[in-house]
């Protein structure tokens, strides 16, 4: 039995997520289910790609993903199948796919055309659950849908490189539970626009002039404890997902505050990293 997760911006307070699970153990009493998430902000779709893109691929091959965030039918937001990476994806077709496979190619595609099948369309995900069932039985997705070539893609979020190579503009696309602030930024696209040249990144009044692999590198442990810059140390670095995040090390939204507030950051807000 394939595992399920689950991705939603549904929240915990609601009834939501239980009706969802209820409805596939109803379908497959032995399912395994897992939630990466339920705290998507509503509607956000970066957000949503960014923690499934670095969830997935730690999940057995041919696990299938269900993404619940603005998952309603409309004839612009039609509802996809995808088979990507050893990993099935099911979604509408709003962009988070193609956030998420903007580095591999979906081996298949496919819009789901099974929805006269259900009476009651409003129930939350039913086709999504028919179809995540279909899959864990051993059904190919050409039953369930035809296919495409491709699917809508969200070209606001990617960064751009100027004209002279000497400058990436990139966007917060998300802000973890510690308050720290990704970019769209790659380690990749960094390192091959960068080649050698010394760094300075801005976002809004704040500077940094070094990038660190991860946040204990940015602390001298040869200076005696009680000398060192340590809580409150605004650091740059490449984070585990490889993309480039502004931080506060050993920061706490909820008392001394942390990147995103004391930076006046928030989401879509635009970072300049220039190279000389």
């Amino acid at each position: 039995m394939p595992i399920i997760t689950l991705t939603t911006d549904f929240g915990l307070k609601d009834h939501s997520v239980a009706a969802v699970k209820g409805a596939l153990f109803s379908e497959l009493d032995q399912a395994q289910i897992v939630d990466v998430s339920h705290e998507i902000s509503p509607f956000n779709y970066t957000e949503a790609a960014y923690i499934i893109k670095n969830a997935y691929h730690n999940f057995p091959k041919n696990s299938i993903h269900i993404i619940g965030v603005d998952s309603e039918l409309t004839p612009e937001n039609k509802h996809l199948a995808i088979y990507l990476d050893g990993h099935y994806f099911i979604c509408a077709d709003n962009g988070i796919l193609s956030l998420i496979s903007s580095e591999i190619k979906p081996d298949k595609i496919v819009e789901i055309n099974i929805h006269d099948n259900f009476e009651r369309r409003s129930k939350i995900l039913d086709v999504f659950i028919s179809v995540a069932a279909h899959i864990c039985r051993g059904g190919d997705l050409d039953v369930i849908g035809k296919s495409m070539a491709s699917m809508n893609e969200l070209t606001h979020v990617k960064p751009i490189v100027n004209q002279a190579e000497d400058q990436i503009i990139g966007h917060i696309i998300y802000i973890d539970n510690f308050g720290n602030v990704v970019s769209n930024i790659s380690k990749k696209l960094f390192k091959s626009v960068a080649k050698g040249r010394k760094v300075l990144i801005s976002a809004r009044s704040t500077h940094f002039k070094k990038v660190h692999s991860n946040y204990s590198e940015a602390i001298n442990f040869n200076i005696p404890k009680g000398n060192r810059e340590m809580e409150g140390k605004k650091i740059a670095l490449f984070n585990s997902s490889d993309f480039l995040e502004l931080a506060i090390y050993k920061s706490n939204p909820l008392s001394v505050g942390c990147a995103s507030s004391l930076f006046g950051l928030k989401y879509l807000d635009t970072l300049t990293v220039k190279f000389s």
